[in-house]
């Protein structure tokens, strides 16, 4: 089964910056594309980027391009997402999902507990 678990998250001040990291199962990793998606209070769950198996390609929505940065490193079965000049905004719980993710498809198959991102002013 897969599993993957987010860590990095925190109080911060806007401004700084974060990274999140993802640990999954060895298959999970290597076997999928993997995602980040967010989930502030009283709204949806939204994609924010994704990456391919060999992260040769990477997804962002529009909001996440520019301050955001996915990346993994399959030796080590980990995910990250990058996060500078934190806004207030980016307020959320930050998920990871193993799943399939094209520039148009986000089909996760596989989720973490969250991590939680709070920024402050």
């Amino acid at each position: 089964q897969v599993q993957v678990v987010e860590s990095g998250g925190g109080l911060v001040q806007a401004g700084d910056s974060l990274r999140l990291s993802c640990a999954a199962s060895a298959r999970s990793v290597n076997d999928n594309s993997m995602g980040w998606f967010r989930q502030a209070p009283g709204k949806p769950r939204e994609f924010v980027a994704a990456i391919t198996q060999d992260g040769g390609t990477s997804y962002y929505t529009n909001s996440a391009k520019g301050r955001f940065t996915i990346s993994r490193d399959n030796a080590s079965n980990t995910v990250f997402l990058q996060i500078n000049s934190l806004k207030p905004e980016d307020t959320a719980v930050y998920y990871c999902a193993a799943g399939r993710y094209t520039a148009v498809k986000r089909e996760p198959s596989a989720w973490g507990q969250g991590t939680q991102v709070t920024v402050s002013l």
